[in-house]
């Protein structure tokens, strides 16, 4: 039988890492803080910056990949539960005040998405004090990029190196909810806080699905949350109220889903009517139409509806 390969020996550079995890830079393995993730990512905002860039346009990541050892992932998550939420709004406002100098400047900041993605993940072929970065651009045409840039500072040297790596390779990554964050870009550089505001109505959320059909594949669907109560139907629907998410599918019921934001403590709850409603993977009961039964749905949460379209609540 052949012996499983490691993440770091897929990539070819197995023998940088020590083995010894008593070991690391000067001796010591480097706390995972607040301070060095936040750190981390404006370091690698910059150099995406002096790598991409080219003429007077100034082009930059929007997806952010920071991996760690999952001991030491555990622990920043556990022991600072919400911490990563902070870090980003900081992070964002200072990636703006960079653009915002290249723009003084006479660049042209222009962005390659309309979003900007973060992730917190982990993998078990890191040891304790390993920490890596993947960096996206999140083109709007979807289109799929063969190769991403990694870099990876090894504990051996402490110095970053940096590879361009097949997609597939993300796959032994482990992706945990309370480690992902979008937040819109903003095309005046400036953080809005709470999310996107409209000048009538302050955005709650957003729903965003792919459905099979045919005359919509590989096309996302996007629904702004306004209203404090949302419903979501199928194709079958004739409603035309501004709270009703219409899904272009007949694999969806009519209606599936009724969200609610609650003012009072700030979430967001569901109820099913359809036929067969996962929430993160778990089953919600079915209720009736007149009398709903609700369940907690916290952001970032993956919906699917009958076993074939995928739903996600997005923060605004």
């Amino acid at each position: 039988m052949e012996a499983k390969t490691s993440f770091w020996q897929r990539l070819g550079i197995q023998d940088w890492f020590l083995t010894d995890e008593t070991r690391g830079i000067n001796g010591k393995t480097p706390a995972l803080t607040p301070e060095v993730v936040y750190s981390y990512i404006i370091e690698k905002f910059k150099s995406s910056i002096k790598e991409l860039s080219f003429a007077d346009r100034v082009v930059f990541y929007h997806e952010f990949i920071i991996s760690f050892n999952a001991e030491d992932y555990r622990e920043f998550v556990e022991n600072k539960q919400g911490i990563f939420g902070l870090i980003v709004q900081e992070t964002v406002k200072k990636f703006y005040e960079i653009l915002k100098g290249y723009r003084m400047a006479g660049k042209r900041v222009e962005p390659s998405g309309n979003k900007w993605v973060f992730r917190l993940v982990s993998h078990p072929d890191y040891v304790r004090g390993d920490k890596g970065f993947i960096g996206k651009l999140l083109p709007d045409n979807n289109t799929k990029s063969e190769n991403l840039r990694v870099t990876f500072i090894p504990r051996q040297t402490g110095i970053a190196q940096t590879f361009d790596v097949n997609n597939d390779i993300l796959k032994g990554f482990t992706y945990y909810s309370d480690g992902y964050m979008e937040i819109p870009y903003e095309e005046e550089l400036e953080y809005v806080e709470g999310g996107i505001k409209t000048s009538n109505n302050t955005l709650l959320g957003r729903l965003e699905t792919i459905v099979p059909d045919k005359q919509f594949s590989g096309k996302k669907i996007e629904f702004l949350i306004k209203d404090q109560e949302v419903i979501v139907s199928g194709a079958e629907e004739s409603r035309e109220e501004t709270n009703i998410f219409k899904i272009p599918s007949e694999w969806v019921n009519s209606p599936h889903l009724q969200i609610r934001f609650n003012k009072a403590d700030g979430k967001f709850y569901v109820a099913s009517f359809g036929e067969l409603t996962t929430l993160n993977e778990i089953q919600i009961e079915k209720s009736n139409v007149n009398s709903p039964v609700w369940t907690e749905l916290p952001i970032n949460s993956r919906m699917l509806l009958n076993g074939i379209v995928g739903l996600n609540l997005f923060k605004s």
